[in-house]
């Protein structure tokens, strides 16, 4: 959402009651939620278990309904930072909406399995009736587990797709909704012939699935996958290989969706290589938002998805005034997950987490624009396409604003 540049307090308020108001105007448009069907996730914890106990360890707001946030808050290095970001977004969003009916039971996973399956069944016997959380995969697994026997649904943040399932919904940001995205556009452009330099990581795997997918229904060919282990030499060695295909005209788009440090250099040979990026079009992901790679000329003209940013620099305007610190940039996730808790307590009564509550095609619209979640518990975002022009990056289509049944 775009915002002012300095927004009195007053209107950030505004803005933010706006946020959670844009997300239920969305679900009221196709009308009732519908009848409650049997399965995990469809009652929101209502009336499933025993009388809560007193929560325990620290409290966010002073609604009536419980939420547990779960985070690997004691974790050493860069987990435990990134948990203490996490949870101050969900601060922010509970001051953010001062009349919200919620109250958030901050509960430390310590960044492991069993941390987190104890975390879960604490806060669930607390009263918890959404979990939102945990941040890694093997904990998301532990935790379903648990929610699944008391009915309680999840909203958690790893990017591994094979966590995800009816009632346990991936916030995080996709691999393929990166994928879906730039392939769909590249094909409105004309590219038809694709060509891919992917990692020998699970991560590479999931975007080789998701292009084949996406290629396929745009009506277009995936020509070469090239696959490179983490070192200088095999990653240019398989860009030679793409550089030498593109050369002989049997494709014209070339995916390379690895974050900076991967991309620069593959980036480089392929420039050394005679690829001419007026003529081949380089596709990224949404790690190429980054000045490195708006930095480097040899992608200049290059696409990739990413959100828009206005609603995150308008977040970490209010983060840092609130915490006197940048945010990391999956804190918004923490917000977004709050501010949706809290929006649907506050519209849905016992419905409030209930499947057909959460999946509402419709979906919702977040710090970072609009998302969903699927039945089997994936997530689609509206994203932008970025355009990268010597040193800058142009929005060259904006994120979409709604969602169609089959797609964004």
């Amino acid at each position: 959402m775009s915002r002012s540049a300095s927004p009195t307090p007053t209107g950030r308020r505004r803005a933010l009651a706006a946020l959670g108001l844009a997300a239920l105007f969305t679900l009221s448009a196709c009308g009732s939620v519908g009848t409650l069907g049997s399965g995990f996730g469809n009652l929101g914890g209502s009336g499933q278990r025993g009388t809560p106990t007193a929560p325990t360890g620290e409290v966010l707001g002073s609604g009536s309904v419980r939420v547990a946030l779960l985070l690997p808050l004691t974790a050493t290095g860069n987990a435990g930072q990134l948990a203490a970001n996490l949870k101050n977004a969900a601060d922010l969003a509970i001051r953010d909406f001062q009349t919200a009916n919620i109250q958030i039971l901050v509960k430390d996973t310590r960044g492991t399995g069993e941390g987190a399956r104890q975390a879960a069944s604490q806060a669930i016997s607390e009263g918890a009736e959404l979990i939102i959380g945990p941040l890694f995969a093997q904990s998301v697994g532990a935790v379903s587990n648990v929610a699944r026997g008391a009915n309680v649904p999840v909203i958690a943040f790893s990017t591994d797709t094979s966590k995800a399932k009816r009632g346990v919904y991936l916030l995080s940001f996709l691999p393929r909704s990166d994928v879906d995205r730039i392939i769909r556009y590249a094909a409105t452009r004309g590219k038809r012939s694709f060509a891919a330099l992917l990692p020998n990581t699970a991560y590479g795997t999931v975007v080789e699935a998701a292009l084949q997918r996406a290629v396929s229904n745009s009506g277009g060919r995936v020509m070469s996958v090239a696959r490179y282990d983490l070192d200088r030499l095999s990653m240019q060695t398989q860009a030679q290989a793409v550089a030498q295909l593109a050369a002989s005209g049997t494709v014209d788009a070339i995916l390379m969706p690895d974050a900076a440090d991967a991309t620069t250099f593959l980036a480089q040979v392929l420039g050394t290589g005679g690829i001419d990026p007026t003529r081949i079009q380089f596709l990224g992901s949404g790690q190429w938002d980054d000045q490195r790679i708006a930095d480097e000329t040899n992608l200049n003209g290059g696409w990739y998805p990413a959100p828009e940013r206005d609603g995150f620099a308008a977040f970490a305007k209010r983060y840092r005034a609130a915490f006197n610190a940048a945010p990391f940039r999956a804190a918004t996730l923490a917000y977004d997950a709050t501010s949706l808790a809290a929006g649907l307590a506050g519209r849905f009564g016992d419905r409030r987490f209930a499947l057909q509550t959460l999946t509402n095609p419709n979906g919702f619209i977040g710090v970072d624009g609009a998302f969903r979640f699927l039945q089997n518990g994936t997530t689609q975002r509206g994203l932008a396409v970025y355009q990268i022009n010597r040193g800058a990056a142009d929005i060259v289509d904006p994120a979409p604003r709604t969602f169609t049944r089959s797609g964004t």
